[in-house]
C-alpha cells in the first residue's frame, strides 16, 4: 500500500533542501520561478513512477540538487533540471515551456529531449541523440552540465533497473559521459561515474577494492596526521591561511593502476593524495604555491620526475594545481597537491566555477573556452555520420596536451600524441592540405613526427601536395581528420564522375544500354555495394574496364541468391529470437542461435556476459567488463541480447594466466604439476621469460568455468616463489 502522506513529505523535504542550497544566489523573482517550475513538473509527472516505485518527481528534484550543489549552476539551470523530462514524457511541448519560462529554458530542454522516430539501419539512436545534445554546446553549455547531473542520478539509482539495462547505461556512461565530465573539469563527478560503472560491470573487483580501502582507513588517517603535522606548524609560522585534506584515490583509478603497472593493491604507493588548499589573493597565487612547495621539500625529499606544474600552464579543462611526490619518514611515496581556494573550486566544479571567476575585461580566454570553441568548429564543419562523429569527438575528450611553438614563438596547445600534420591544420586548413613536411627545432621531419613539449615547428608546403588515405593514420586532432576526410571525399567524388563517363563510353562501345537493370547486374557481378564504388574502382584502375563484356548482361541470375538486406536481416533475427525468448542460454542445444565467443575478452562460464548481434558472425558473447563491449552497449543498445551460461556445462574454455615470481630450479615443474596433476587441467602453451632472478610468464589453459579457474589461480599462488597470478584477456 502506498503511503501518500509519507511521499508528500519526502517530496517537500527535497524541494526545501533545493531552495536552501539555491538561496545564496537567488534574485528578485527567482524563488517564484523555481516554485512554478516545481509545480509544473509535479503536475506533469503526477501519475508516473520510477522503476524503483518512488514518485517520478523525485528524479527531477535530485537532478536540480546535483546541478546546484555539485556543479554550482544557477536559477535557469534549476528550472531546466526540474522540467528536463516533461517534453519527452508528458503532454507538454517546447512551445508551452517557452511561453511559461522563456527561451533560455526552452532551448536547454530542447537540447535534452531525445530524438524520436525511426532510424536507418546501421545508425545508432544513441549517437544521433548525443550529436543533437552536443550541437547545443554552441549555444549553451548548461545543456551538457544538466545532462551530466541527470546521468549521475540515474547511475546512483541503477539498482532498480534490470541487469541488461544496467549494463547498457553503465557502458554508455563510461564511453561518453565520464570522459565528458573530465573534459569539463568536473573531477568529482567523473570519478563517481567511473566507480559506479565498475560497481555494475565488475561487482566483485569493486567490492574487493572498496573493502580494502575501508580496512586501511584508520592507518591512513594516522599517517596523514603524522605527515602533515610539521608542515602545518611551518605554514602557520609563515602566516598562511590554509586547509589540508587527505583523499583516497577513486576505486576505478586504483584498479587502472593495478592493471597498468601489473601490481597488487598493497604495492600502490599513492593510494591517496594530500591536498593543501591556500586562501590567498589572486595576485599572490603562483608565488604562494611555490613557497609551500619549498616548505614541503624542506621536510621531505621530492621525486624530481614527479613534479607537475599546472599553475603556470593549466590543463585544457582549466585545471590548475602544483603536484609533487615526496618520500615520507616511513618510506612511503606521497602525492601532495598544492592549490588555492579558487583553483580547488575550479577542479571540483569545473566549467561552472570558471564563469564565477571571470571578472572584468581582458581576462583572456581560458583553455576550456578554447576547447569549446574547437568543438563548435568541429560541429560546424563535420558532415560525417553520427557514429563516426561521436568516435572522433570521444578521441578528443580524454587527452593530455602537448605545448609547442610556431617559428615566431607563439604557443600552440595540441592533444598529446599530435603530429606535425596536426600542427599544420591547427595553423590553417589550407596549410594542412598542402603540407609536405616540417622542420622541428631546425631539423627536417616527416608529417608523422610526434610532437614533444617545447618543440618549435615550421611547416613546409607545396601547391602540388594533396591529402591521401595514409594521412588519417597519423592525424590525431578532429580538426585535421575532418578536413582530410572532406578532401578525400571530394577527391573520391571527382574520380567517381570520371569513372561514370568511362563506363558510359565502354557500354556504348559494346552496344549495351546503361539502364538501371544493367547497372544492377554490373554491381552484382563485381560485388560492390554502391554504383559510386563501381565508378571509383573503374577510374582508379581497380576494376579493369576491358572486363566489362556483353556476357555479363545476358547471363541469367540465380533467383535464390538474393542477399538479405539490412532491414530484413533485423527481421530475421527478431523472428529467430521469438517474441519472448530474449535470453540466450549458452551451452544448451540452441540450434536457432548462431553464437561464438568474442576474441577480445575470451569469456568463460561463470563470467558475467551479454550477446551482441553482428551482421556477419552471428551472435558474439562478450564479458560485461570488456573494453569493446563498452562501445557496443553504448552505441547499439538495440542489438544487445541477454545471455547466461547453462547449468549443465562440461566444456573446456581457453583462458590466459599471467604469473610473476622469483626464479629457482624446478619452479616450472612445480607449476605444471599443480596444473596437470592435481587439478587435471589441460595446458595449451606456456611461455616463461627469466631475467636477473625474476621470471614472468603466460600460461594458456583449458578450464570449465570461473570457479574452476579461481581454484587453479589459488593453488598456483601457493607454489614457492610465485608472487602474483592473474587472469589476462
Amino acid at each position: 500500500m502506498i503511503d501518500v502522506e509519507a511521499e508528500r513529505k519526502e517530496i517537500l523535504r527535497d524541494y526545501r533542501k533545493l531552495l536552501r542550497y539555491a538561496k545564496p544566489f537567488l534574485k528578485d523573482n527567482d524563488a517564484k520561478i523555481i516554485k512554478k517550475a516545481f509545480n509544473t513538473s509535479l503536475e506533469a509527472h503526477k501519475d508516473m513512477r520510477r522503476k524503483s516505485g518512488e514518485p517520478y518527481i523525485l528524479h527531477p528534484l535530485a537532478v536540480a540538487q546535483i546541478a546546484v550543489e555539485e556543479i554550482g549552476l544557477g536559477t535557469t539551470s534549476i528550472v531546466a533540471a526540474l522540467l528536463h523530462d516533461v517534453v519527452e514524457d508528458t503532454e507538454l511541448e517546447t512551445a508551452d515551456i517557452e511561453r511559461e519560462f522563456g527561451p533560455s529554458v526552452a532551448k536547454i530542454i530542447e537540447g535534452l529531449t531525445k530524438i524520436s522516430g525511426v532510424f536507418d539501419y546501421g545508425t545508432s539512436q544513441q549517437a544521433e541523440n548525443f550529436r543533437k545534445m552536443l550541437l547545443t554546446l554552441s549555444d549553451d553549455v548548461r545543456v551538457i552540465l544538466i545532462k551530466l547531473a541527470d546521468r549521475l542520478h540515474n547511475m546512483r539509482t541503477l539498482d532498480s533497473m534490470p541487469r541488461h539495462k544496467q549494463l547498457k547505461i553503465a557502458s554508455e556512461t563510461m564511453y561518453l559521459y565520464a570522459p565528458l565530465a573530465h573534459r569539463l573539469g568536473l573531477y568529482a563527478i567523473k570519478s563517481e561515474l567511473e566507480d559506479l560503472y565498475l560497481k555494475y560491470t565488475d561487482t566483485t573487483t569493486y567490492k574487493d577494492i572498496s573493502n580494502k580501502i575501508r580496512q586501511t582507513r584508520l592507518a591512513r588517517t594516522k599517517f596523514i596526521k603524522d605527515f602533515t603535522h610539521p608542515i602545518e606548524d611551518e605554514l602557520r609560522k609563515y602566516g598562511f591561511k590554509f586547509n589540508i585534506k587527505g583523499r583516497p584515490k577513486s576505486i576505478y583509478s586504483i584498479l587502472k593502476k593495478i592493471k597498468k603497472q601489473n601490481i597488487t593493491f598493497d604495492e600502490i604507493y599513492d593510494l591517496f593524495a594530500i591536498r593543501i588548499i591556500l586562501d590567498v589573493p589572486p595576485e599572490n597565487e603562483k608565488a604562494a604555491c611555490w613557497q609551500v612547495y619549498s616548505i614541503i621539500t624542506d621536510f621531505y625529499q621530492p621525486n624530481p620526475d614527479r613534479l607537475r606544474d599546472w599553475v603556470n600552464t593549466p590543463k585544457a579543462n582549466g585545471y590548475e594545481s602544483l603536484h609533487t611526490t615526496v618520500m615520507s619518514k616511513s618510506g612511503q611515496w606521497v602525492e601532495v597537491q598544492i592549490r588555492t581556494k579558487r583553483m580547488d573550486e575550479i577542479a571540483e566544479r569545473g566549467y561552472a566555477a570558471h564563469w564565477k571567476y571571470k571578472t572584468g575585461p581582458g581576462t583572456g580566454e581560458s583553455g576550456l573556452e578554447m576547447w569549446i570553441n574547437k568543438v563548435r568548429d568541429m560541429l560546424e564543419t563535420n558532415n560525417s555520420d553520427a557514429l563516426e562523429f561521436m568516435d572522433e569527438f570521444r578521441k578528443n575528450l580524454f587527452v593530455e596536451e602537448v605545448f609547442v611553438f610556431t617559428p615566431k614563438g607563439e604557443l600552440i596547445i595540441l592533444p598529446d600524441k599530435s603530429t606535425a600534420l596536426d600542427f599544420a591544420f591547427e595553423i590553417h586548413s589550407q596549410i594542412g592540405l598542402q603540407c609536405l613536411g616540417a622542420k622541428v627545432n631546425q631539423k627536417l621531419v616527416p608529417l608523422s613526427y610526434k610532437l614533444k613539449n617545447g618543440d618549435q615547428v615550421e611547416i613546409l608546403t607545396s601547391q602540388k601536395q594533396k591529402p591521401n588515405e595514409e594521412w588519417l593514420q597519423y592525424a590525431v586532432t578532429s580538426r585535421a581528420r575532418t578536413r582530410i576526410k572532406d578532401a578525400l571525399r571530394e577527391e573520391r567524388k571527382n574520380k567517381a564522375e570520371q569513372g561514370k563517363i568511362m563506363l558510359e563510353t565502354r557500354m556504348a562501345a559494346i552496344g549495351v544500354p546503361d539502364t538501371q537493370q544493367n547497372l544492377n547486374k554490373l554491381q552484382a557481378f563485381f560485388n560492390v555495394s554502391t554504383l559510386q564504388d563501381l565508378y571509383y574502382r573503374i577510374a582508379t584502375g581497380h576494376t579493369d574496364i576491358k572486363n566489362i563484356k556483353e556476357i555479363i548482361f545476358t547471363a541469367s541470375v540465380d533467383k535464390n541468391a538474393s542477399m538479405l538486406g539490412p532491414k530484413s536481416f533485423d527481421k530475421e533475427v527478431q523472428k529467430i529470437r521469438g517474441v519472448n525468448s530474449d535470453m540466450l542460454v549458452i551451452g544448451e542445444s540452441a540450434e536457432n542461435w548462431d553464437y561464438g565467443m568474442a576474441k577480445c575478452c575470451n569469456p568463460i562460464p561463470g563470467d558475467d556476459v551479454f550477446g551482441f548481434q553482428t551482421e556477419e558472425d552471428g551472435i558474439q558473447i562478450h564479458r560485461t567488463n570488456c573494453k569493446r563491449g563498452i562501445e557496443l552497449m553504448s552505441n547499439y543498445g538495440n542489438r544487445i541480447i541477454k545471455a547466461k551460461w547453462t547449468e549443465q556445462m562440461e566444456l573446456a574454455f581457453l583462458v590466459g594466466i599471467h604469473i610473476k615470481g622469483t626464479d629457482r630450479v624446478g619452479l616450472v615443474n612445480d607449476l605444471t604439476k599443480v596444473i596437470s596433476t592435481s587439478l587435471k587441467v589441460n595446458m595449451r602453451s606456456i611461455t616463461i621469460d627469466s631475467n636477473d632472478g625474476i621470471f614472468e610468464g603466460n600460461i594458456m589453459v583449458f578450464v570449465n568455468d570461473t570457479s574452476h579457474l579461481n581454484q587453479l589461480i589459488q593453488r598456483m599462488a601457493k607454489v614457492n616463489g610465485i608472487l602474483t597470478v592473474e587472469r589476462f584477456d
